[in-house]
């Protein structure tokens, strides 16, 4: 998902929409990526033993 920047229209939506830079853009969403995917991996490492 790290490099899926440039081929997600959603990317440019908010690049324009907040009228940030290419590389400003690909910071802040690298992050958003990287926060959302550690955050679902603990949902499933907490919800797991429940379902097993």
């Amino acid at each position: 998902m790290f490099f899926s920047h440039v081929n997600d229209a959603s990317f440019w939506l908010v690049k324009e929409h907040f009228g940030l830079s290419v590389g400003q853009t690909i910071k802040s969403w690298s992050l958003m990526e990287t926060v959302i995917s550690v955050v679902g991996l603990a949902l499933v490492l907490l919800v797991s033993p429940l379902v097993a």
